[in-house]
């Protein structure tokens, strides 16, 4: 979630208002910025526990003081800090996939040695599998999504304080039609982006319990809000279909300079122009507005992939950031994976993404869903032949490759192995669960 920006409450209300078109044009124009394909990016978010008792929570003032250490690091990322205390690295956009896993993996491992000094480690895992929402973070951004989440049940509260993930960040394709092509990419995300809940479901357990999903955080995210987890029409263009999507859900809050941020009960960013609200919205109060909207994909001038579980281990996240890069930017991958997931549609449905019977199999089953078990070995074999032509080193092929071995061509997810080692449905204790 981006920082709070210092001043904007002022800036936005000196601006001029916004109206219904300019909205819409600025929108068409910025969701989708198209060209060739040549930039990537990540970013993980990490919980933060104990590196003995990983199963009691990390006491404030401690997390504090580590997250103060972090700040000081010199690193190539953004590094920002989640409600709950979750870490969050944001990779700068690469030129390549291999210059991307350089910086981060420089990054991580200065962050895991600085937190190591106070015990703490990060671990890759969708939903803290212990802890209940606890929120560490007070400003007036958070204090207004928890009162506007929690008007749909508990899961916005564990969404922001318990969950993480990690975002595949490619550029949006080409402005003509074809296997780079902007309109399919937008389609084929939306596909592919249930093979990779399945493929990489990684949170079993939800606060000491299995939680009868291979994904609880997926199943948070589509329980989380009647409109702004979901993904937007698909009987539209891709441009059409945001902007319509952008400007009939509802806006989270108003911010002000005094006082805690309005939560209006069901006011549409358009109807916010036409005249309701407190005030009239300005362009910083549109851009704030899609910062709280939360579908799988979410269309930046980039696309932002945003349904990945964080993955355990110290290289799992190389995985869904190699295998999504490749099924999307190599030609030959792109076209053949589209043709792979083109049938995973009637299975979805017309329900929009992630609360369509394709998703839900996808965070409940994992890949022991026969179909999404065989289009991801499928998937995988693509982005295993690309991943050589998009320059990817051995070490990344070889990760990869082992994931395959360990996990797809089993059926399996990485949810699969923390079940089987906890067969009572209680998470296990110590550090076996983040290895």
């Amino acid at each position: 979630m981006p920082p709070e920006s210092p001043g904007a409450d002022r800036q936005a209300e000196r601006g001029a208002p916004l109206g219904e078109s300019e909205a819409e044009d600025l929108l068409r124009g910025i969701c989708f910025k198209t060209g060739p394909p040549r930039k990537v990016g990540v970013e993980l978010e990490w919980l933060i526990h104990d590196r003995e008792n990983p199963e009691t929570p990390v006491a404030e003032d401690r997390l504090g003081s580590a997250a103060d250490a972090v700040r000081a690091l010199p690193l190539s990322a953004s590094l920002t800090f989640e409600p709950g205390g979750q870490l969050e690295l944001s990779s700068a956009p690469a030129d390549s996939l291999m210059e991307c896993v350089d910086a981060i993996s420089a990054d991580l491992s200065a962050v895991r040695a600085t937190l190591g000094l106070a015990d703490l480690v990060p671990v890759g895992l969708g939903v803290d599998p212990w802890h209940p929402p606890r929120r560490l973070l007070r400003e007036p951004r958070y204090a207004a999504m928890e009162r506007a989440l929690d008007r749909s049940g508990p899961s916005g509260r564990a969404m922001m304080c318990t969950s993480a993930s990690i975002q595949v960040c490619l550029d949006a394709g080409e402005e003509e039609p074809g296997p780079l092509g902007y309109g399919r990419r937008w389609h084929l995300a939306h596909l592919l982006g249930a093979v990779l809940v399945a493929a990489f479901a990684n949170s079993p357990f939800r606060e000491g319990r299995a939680s009868g999903w291979r994904s609880a955080r997926q199943a948070l995210w589509a329980d989380l809000d009647p409109e702004r987890s979901l993904a937007p029409s698909g009987r539209l263009a891709p441009r059409d279909a945001w902007t319509a999507h952008a400007l009939d859900t509802p806006v989270m809050c108003v911010r002000s300079d005094e006082g805690p941020w309005e939560v209006p009960d069901g006011l549409t960013f358009r109807a916010w122009m036409r005249g309701d609200g407190p005030r009239p919205p300005v362009r910083a109060d549109l851009d704030y507005h899609l910062t709280t909207l939360f579908p799988p994909v979410r269309p930046r001038g980039h696309l932002e992939l945003r349904m990945i579980d964080a993955q355990s281990g110290e290289d799992g996240w190389l995985v869904p950031l190699a295998v999504t890069t490749a099924l999307f930017d190599d030609p030959e991958a792109a076209e053949s994976v589209y043709r792979t997931v083109k049938p995973l549609a009637e299975t979805a449905g017309p329900l929009a993404a992630p609360r369509n019977p394709l998703w839900t199999g996808a965070a409940r089953d994992g890949l022991s869903d026969p179909e999404l078990g065989a289009t991801a070995i499928a998937c995988f074999e693509a982005a295993l032949d690309a991943l050589p032509r998009i320059g990817a080193g051995k070490a990344v092929q070889d990760t990869v490759a082992a994931f395959h071995d360990r996990f797809v061509a089993r059926g399996r997810c990485p949810a699969d192995d923390l079940t089987d080692r906890a067969p009572d449905g209680t998470p296990l204790q110590g550090r076996g669960i983040t290895s």
